[in-house]
Parts: C-alpha cells; structure tokens; sequence
C-alpha cells in the first residue's frame, strides 16, 4: 500500500490584534495603525501593513515608532477580547479539520490527512473557502498555506501574507524553498542568521547543496533539523490532538412555516446529510440531536442516544422524527431545524452486524454514497418521509 499523503494547512491571522481593533473601530481601516502600551515604556504588539512601511514592527519601543511616523494612532488594545475571538475561530475551524493545533493566539495548524473525498478532492480549493468564511463570519483577515508538512506550511504564510493562499504540493517542497532567505526558517534569530552568513550561507539552496555534516559542523545539533528543514522534511503530526465531536447540519427557512408535513421533508433530507458525512469519516454515533428554533427566535435542543450506533439515514430520522413531534408543542411557526450526530465510534468490520438484512444495508447505502459523490448530494435519497 503507498504511504498515505499528509495535508498540514497552517492558518495565520493577519496583523490579529490591529485586525480586531478595526472591527471595533472602522475609522482605523488603511491607517497606520499598532496595538500596544502607550507611554514612555510601551512596546508594540502588532502593527498594521501601513505602520509596517514606516519599518515599524512588534516588540519596538512605542517612542520609537512614533518617531517613525508621528501621525501613528496608538491602541492599547484588549488582549482578553483577542483571546475570546481566537479561541471561537479555533472552535469553528474544529468542523472542517478533524485534528487542530492552536499554534498561538494568531495562527494554528490544521491536519486534513484523508479527508480529500470529504471535500470532492480539492484541498487546496478548501483553503479558499476557509479564508472567506473566516471574513465573513470574523470579519478577519488570515493567510492559508498548504503542504505536507508543519514548518513547510508556517514558511509558505509568509511569502503570501497579506490575504493570500498557497499550495505547496508533495515533492516540490524543496524547489519552492531554494530561493528563499535562510531567515524564513523558524528558529533562525539574528545570531544563527549572522553565524550562517559567515559561510557565504544566504539562501537556503546554499544549505540543499551542501552535505549535512557541514551545517552541523557550523551549528551543532541545532543544524541538523536546519538541514532537514531546508530539504522540506518537517513534522505532520499535530502535537495537541483535536478530534471532532459531532457531526451536524441545518436549515433556516426563507419563510417560517408550520406545516409539518413540510418540517418532517426537511429532517429527512437534513438526516440524510448527516448520515452521509458520518459515513465518510468512517464513524457512527450513537446521540441523536434535533434542534428547532420558532419565529420568536426562542431555541430548543433535544437528543436522545441509541442503544447501538449507527450512520443509517432511516435510523437517524426515525429517531429525530419521535423527537420532533414530541418536541413541537407550541402552536407557533418554525424559522430552522437541524440534525446533529455525536458519541462517535469507529465504524469497523468487526462492529457490523452478522445479520443478512443489515449487510444489505450496509452495501445500499455504500452504492448511495458513490452515486452522491459523483452526481451530488441530492442525486438519490434512501427513502421518503
């Protein structure tokens, strides 16, 4: 069997701090602008790409940068604010990437390693809209690089910031890292810098050309994960681990509605989304969750678990219809409802059931799924309510 190709996304928020600042304040947009401590002794923590022509940078003194350019507006800012926000992106992107690392503050990296028929095996086309969805739903920013490693990604933000995407794809890692400055390179400070460029060591296809034992002679151990580091080799294993949770889907209505009949067609069709992309993780589940929110906007969830996991649309739909006709008591319209799958285990052989009938269900909704995924999603149903 060929080694399973890694897909490491690295997601870096742009000027984050200003970013947020400018949402608070429109009046910042295209001003010079950092966010820091305002008096003799403060330092910057984040400046704008306008205050950042002026050579204006994070960790200066905030004297300095005035001086720099006397007309830069000064934020103190809220780092608490930032924390809450990053720590709600950070949740958001858990329902696209089964496994995240939160990086820092502004920037985590994200493992998409088979999910490529997840998202119709375009990966990189993901990135796009991963970077839209983050505007429109944060109003941020961010830059997205594509690799098959960590510290390829986290190189790659850097030649495309701001606002860009970039896709390195496998075995061209080295090439696109020839040209650049050996100062990209995470880890390299001002005294590795200087301590290379000794050595006439400026790019880092001058480290490709040499032999390992010559960059290790010149940094010790340290240069050994330099040398790996310029040949593209870098790690893909994510060091927190984030597995998600649940798998769901709704719908608002254009026009709230209390025809049941119409409701029950919708939790059909929701149901079968679930089920669907359950399948494609591999998982079933075992919690059932219905949610349904009225006109008024008032919300109520409800769930129930089963005594058996499934990922079969009929299982889950039955289940979600018991629920909703118990559940809708008020005699107001329904403006949304949505379907949630949760408790989730790995859909195995050996968890299947030894029953004819329910093999046969297995191979149905397996020759679904291939029809949905080469003629769309609404192509074929299981069923009807």
């Amino acid at each position: 069997m060929p080694e399973q190709k890694k897909y490491i996304a690295h997601l870096d928020l742009d000027c984050f701090f200003v970013s947020v600042e400018r949402i608070n304040d429109p009046s910042l947009i295209g001003k010079p602008v950092v966010v820091g401590g305002t008096g003799k002794r403060g330092v910057i923590s984040s400046a704008s790409y306008e205050a950042r022509a002026y050579g204006i940078h994070s960790a200066m003194p905030t004297g300095q940068a005035l001086d720099l350019c006397p007309r830069l507006t000064v934020v103190r800012g809220s780092h608490g604010e930032y924390g809450k926000i990053s720590k709600r992106l950070y949740r958001f992107m858990c329902d696209y990437a089964p496994i995240v690392q939160q990086a820092s503050i502004d920037e985590m990296y994200m493992d998409f390693t088979g999910c490529e028929r997840l998202y119709n095996n375009n990966l990189p086309g993901l990135m796009h809209t991963l970077q839209a969805l983050v505007k429109k739903e944060f109003s941020l920013p961010c830059t997205i690089a594509l690799s098959s490693n960590k510290v390829v990604s986290k190189i790659a933000t850097g030649t495309v910031k701001p606002a860009g995407i970039i896709y390195i794809e496998h075995g061209l890692e080295k090439n696109f890292l020839s040209p650049l400055s050996i100062d990209v390179i995470p880890g390299v400070g001002k005294k590795t810098e200087l301590e290379l460029r000794k050595f006439d060591i400026n790019f880092i296809r001058d480290i490709q050309k040499m032999p390992q034992s010559t960059i290790e002679t010149i940094l010790g151990d340290y240069g050994n994960y330099i040398y790996r580091t310029a040949l593209g080799i870098g790690s893909d294993t994510l060091d927190v681990e984030w597995k998600r949770k649940s798998i769901s889907n709704e719908q608002t209505f254009g026009k709230d509605t209390t025809d049941k009949n119409e409701l029950l067609k919708y939790l059909f069709e929701l149901s079968e989304s679930v089920c669907y992309n359950t399948r494609r993780y591999g998982w079933k589940g075992k919690t059932i969750k219905l949610k349904l929110r009225y006109s008024d906007f008032s919300t109520i969830t409800r769930n129930i678990t089963l005594k058996e996991s499934t990922n079969d649309d009929k299982v889950v739909f039955d289940a979600v219809k018991n629920i909703f006709l118990k559940a809708y008591t008020r005699k107001m319209s329904i403006r949304l409802l949505g379907v949630g799958l949760t408790q989730f285990s790995e859909a195995t052989e050996e968890t299947l059931s030894m029953f004819r009938a329910d093999e046969k269900r297995t191979h149905v909704l397996s020759a679904v799924d291939k029809l949905r995924k080469k003629y769309g999603d609404g192509s074929i149903h299981t069923g009807s309510v």
